[in-house]
């Protein structure tokens, strides 16, 4: 199979389940937001969310790309079955003990993520996703690691129907506190199950080998630390929003940064399979061209995207929401654009993975996050939940900056000229939109047309040989 086939096919393939998983979330969050009494309690959901994607980081602590990156060393059936084995093994271990420690201070911290010590079930449902999703990426993993796309596709449509086949009753009957985090354990409980029975012949608790453990460890341990990484950007601005504003806040905040994830359809169907292309072409001699490219184009597409984005925030929220939830509308840009430039991120910073050096990451998005912390402090002060919304873009986009300056020194990535003048562009467009037309919607519209179209101009050539390349 050709690479640009193989490349598209896993994107579209994937990222169609990928969509369907975020797409219903989407389609039910106004439905959701109607059925709630007041932000609040969305704002409790979402720190739940947040507390479950630093617990599972630590107990997954990096292992899923080190497996990822070791079962192609390889093409010996056992050996691969020994990485599998090994990585659940692992990954069991360390979220039992999340679990345990948990339940174990449940009402302690219950009152340092929730404001009191009332909300201890909500942590204990919070634990239980933690202990599912630690192992939940590892079972599944050999579905995407065969490239088994129709079995992926069937479970990310079941999943979310599942969620809201159990919450919206919950919420009907008033449960708002537990209706959302108890359908996420019994969602991920059930997807959980089907992937152990599909993939059962890849794991066996006795191939479990401290040798292979040790070997994903070196690459997975300086991971580990980029994990918390991410997290304090996807966290740190909802803990400071709950404590220098309130949680109604979080919630108002949440629900922005839900709409503001509509390019999370775009970031997950490459995600889902960046993986697989990037290690099964890692040895092809114009590699680094070839990865230069990628980065390219879809950076181009980002800053398209996220321009559009621009000029229907204040429309999408009117039509979709009511009450204090509109107010949301302010962070969805920011908050839109920033996961699109995680996705810039990871493509560059894979071809540290790929030479096994990863703590260059660490050091490069710890510093993104250290501004993206300080932008909340002084933003959120002055600019409410917006600050919060800058203070992630902030960040993303100064540890792309280091990463790509870094590559380039190393010869591992080769960004072109006409791409740093498109970055140019896009970052000038953006001044001029939040100072003069944030309430000019046409004049932001007919703006965003001009640069895309001066965008395909400059990559003319490009999209007519890819286009012709598929014929």
């Amino acid at each position: 199979m050709g690479r640009l086939k193989l490349f598209i096919e896993n994107f579209v393939v994937y990222g169609i389940g990928g969509v369907i998983s975020k797409i219903v979330p989407l389609i039910m969050l106004p439905i959701v937001t109607r059925l709630m009494p007041n932000t609040e309690y969305f704002g409790l959901n979402d720190i739940s969310v947040v507390i479950v994607s630093f617990g599972t980081a630590i107990a997954v602590m990096g292992m899923y790309d080190a497996m990822y990156r070791m079962f192609f060393e390889r093409d010996e059936q056992e050996y691969k079955e020994e990485i599998c084995s090994s990585t659940l093994g692992f990954t069991l271990a360390t979220s039992v003990i999340v679990f345990l420690i948990l339940i174990l201070f449940r009402n302690f911290f219950a009152r340092v993520f929730f404001g009191s010590g009332k909300y201890s079930n909500l942590l204990l449902l919070t634990a239980l996703s933690i202990l599912i999703g630690g192992t939940n990426s590892i079972v599944s993993a050999p579905t995407r690691m065969k490239n088994q796309r129709k079995i992926f596709l069937v479970t990310n449509t079941l999943s979310p129907i599942l969620s809201y086949s159990v919450s919206i009753p919950l919420l009907i009957k008033g449960y708002y506190i537990i209706a959302l985090p108890l359908a996420s354990v019994i969602a991920a409980l059930s997807m959980e199950i089907i992937f152990l029975i599909l993939n059962r012949r890849w794991f066996d608790l006795k191939k479990v080998k401290w040798k292979h453990i040790k070997t994903m460890l070196y690459i997975a341990l300086p991971l580990f630390p980029n994990f918390l990484v991410y997290w304090i950007f996807n966290a740190c601005d909802r803990l400071m929003i709950a404590n220098m504003l309130g949680n109604d806040q979080v919630g108002i905040y949440a629900i922005g940064a839900k709409i503001g994830q509509v390019s999370q359809l775009i970031y997950t169907a490459f995600a889902g399979g960046w993986q697989f292309f990037a290690f099964s072409t890692m040895k092809d001699q114009d590699q680094v061209k070839m990865t230069s490219n990628i980065f390219e184009y879809l950076g181009l597409v980002s800053f398209g995207a996220g321009m559009l984005m621009t000029t229907m925030s204040d429309f999408i929220f009117k039509i979709f929401f009511i009450g204090d939830y509109i107010q949301g509308a302010i962070v969805a840009p920011y908050l839109f654009f920033s996961p699109l430039l995680l996705m810039l991120f990871q493509i560059a910073c894979n071809q540290f993975l790929i030479i096994k050096k990863t703590w260059p990451n660490l050091l490069i998005l710890s510093f993104g996050a250290l501004v993206n912390i300080a932008v909340n402090w002084v933003g959120i002060q002055h600019m409410g939940i917006e600050g919060a919304a800058l203070g992630t873009l902030c960040g993303y986009a100064v540890s792309i900056i280091i990463c790509v300056l870094v590559l380039e020194r190393m010869k591992l990535l080769k960004v072109s000229k006409r791409f740093m003048f498109c970055v140019l562009i896009t970052t000038l467009y953006a001044i001029i939109w939040r100072l003069f037309l944030m309430e000019h919607k046409i004049l932001s519209f007919g703006l965003t047309l001009c640069v895309l179209a001066g965008f395909i101009m400059l990559y003319f050539k490009d999209i007519m040989s890819v286009v012709k390349r598929e014929r």
